[in-house]
């Protein structure tokens, strides 16, 4: 008999959080400190949305892809979740740029990016001062008319070169292009600036499971493999349920981890709203996908330094079509050393490349194969420049796609970073159209990434924690 993965649940609960990515789970974590009841439903096996992993034979594992954050990542930590997870956070040392412009190692951050644009390429002193303070001051209220295309043509006109060192990381990073708003690049970048890149030790597995943990403790009912079929609203536009693996579950309030359309469109319905702000949600546009090749050595072979994450390219300029390509110029490699993860002796590589998802979503099954297999070689091939004996020390390697991230997400059109920028309006206006129902996510650019959608979640559940005291106040 197959196994029932909602076996002693409730039948209602305060909150539902569908989805656990890290906003659902920081969502979910704040809320039952808070005192409330709360259901956590993902319908994957595992926990993280798309900060996760997998293992493969040989002992094996894989976080899949790199997951970069600000330093502001240690503070959320620490406040939302436990110090042990923020002493875990560790500063990446090495960035690469290997390009046709320029070959460089940076520590990624403001002091370092100062002088490498004054020294090495040139800019006037005051031109970078004045192009940090600007992109430094820039917050969501500001006038989203300029793009980043015209920042850039204001500081360095005519300086590909320079749109492409400062450009080139945050596209890898949440998928921007020179045509979205400039805030959206002001932001992101300018946290990164701050004191650079850092990320997880021990891998993403060893961090969710804390937050597992401190989701029980805290008295989180997480269930896995729980699929989410709809979000029940009475006649009212009023939240009562939701329907999960054929179960009805009651509540007061949901927090959607869904992708933003998917919860207004299919779990919703769009019969449930305004026809006007359905007519926005279908507009809001996907951000684009990615592909991944996984690489892993043999127990006891290793390689030389080759930095921390390395941007390489074959392509001149910052050119967004490019780097979709299927006919891939530009990819990051990040280089998983046995420090990343203390006790383990095994090197990996993972290389990350965006991707758009109409490239690869009709392919015939030996189409799908054969061009996941170029893109494991070339890869390869790419690799070898760095690392010239890879292929004799290769003990595994594998890719993922556009394709792969849909089927595990279920994010329409397997994105990697949720939705442009106005993905961020219709989500926060979520609320005014149906009572109870909250959503937080990968939206608008600025609430993705890691440290994104993690403050997201903690908005989002003050907003749904003010909805239950003022819905308590009433009864």
């Amino acid at each position: 008999m197959a196994k029932d993965f909602l076996a002693g649940v409730q039948d209602s609960y305060d909150v539902i959080v569908i989805g656990s990515g890290l906003a659902g789970l920081t969502g979910a974590n704040i809320l039952a400190k808070q005192g409330y009841s709360v259901l956590l439903l993902e319908h994957h096996y595992q926990l993280g949305g798309m900060a996760t992993w997998f293992k493969r034979r040989g002992g094996h594992i894989f976080d899949i892809s790199l997951h970069g954050f600000p330093n502001g990542m240690v503070k959320s930590c620490r406040k939302y979740w436990t110090q042990e997870i923020a002493d875990k956070i560790v500063q990446l040392k090495g960035v690469r740029f290997e390009n046709p412009q320029f070959s460089l190692e940076t520590t990624f951050n403001r002091a370092d990016f100062t002088n490498l644009l004054i020294d090495k390429f040139q800019v006037p002193a005051e031109t970078v001062q004045s192009f940090f303070d600007t992109a430094r001051g820039m917050n969501f209220y500001d006038d989203q008319g300029m793009t980043t295309r015209e920042l850039f043509e204001k500081f360095f006109p005519g300086r590909d070169d320079v749109v492409r060192l400062l450009m080139e990381p945050i596209t890898y990073a949440n998928g921007s292009t020179l045509e979205d708003p400039a805030i959206t690049y002001g932001i992101v970048f300018s946290n990164f600036m701050s004191k650079g890149v850092f990320t997880f030790q021990g891998g993403t597995d060893a961090l969710v499971l804390q937050m597992k943990e401190e989701l029980i403790r805290n008295g989180v009912d997480l269930r896995i493999r729980s699929l989410v079929e709809k979000i029940e609203v009475d006649a009212q536009r009023n939240v009562t349920g939701v329907v999960v693996n054929g179960k009805r579950i009651g509540c007061k309030a949901v927090l959607s981890n869904s992708n933003l359309k998917s919860t207004i469109l299919n779990l919703v319905g769009a019969e449930n709203f305004d026809r006007e702000y359905v007519e926005e949600a279908e507009a809001v546009r996907m951000n684009n996908s990615s592909c991944q090749v996984y690489i892993a050595l043999k127990p006891g072979e290793s390689f030389d330094y080759c930095g921390d994450l390395l941007f390489h390219s074959e392509h001149r300029g910052f050119d967004i079509e490019a780097m979709l390509s299927k006919e891939i110029s530009s990819r990051t490699f990040s280089f998983y050393y046995p420090e990343t993860r203390p006790g383990s002796d095994r090197w990996l590589v993972v290389s990350s490349t965006n991707a758009r998802y109409e490239d690869w979503a009709n392919l015939s099954d030996e189409e799908y194969e054969r061009d996941k297999k170029h893109l494991c070689e070339t890869t390869i091939d790419c690799l070898a420049k760095y690392v010239p004996d890879i292929r004799e020390k290769l003990d595994w390697v594998e890719a993922s796609t556009p394709r792969t991230f849909q089927y595990y997400t279920r994010h329409l059109a397997g994105a990697s970073f949720g939705t442009k920028f106005e993905g961020l309006k219709v989500s926060q206006e979520l609320p005014q159209q149906i009572s109870g129902l909250h959503h937080a996510g990968s939206v608008g650019i600025i609430m993705s990434g890691w440290l994104g959608a993690m403050n997201y979640g903690v908005i989002v559940s003050n907003e749904v924690d003010k909805y239950l005291t003022s819905a308590a106040a009433t009864l």
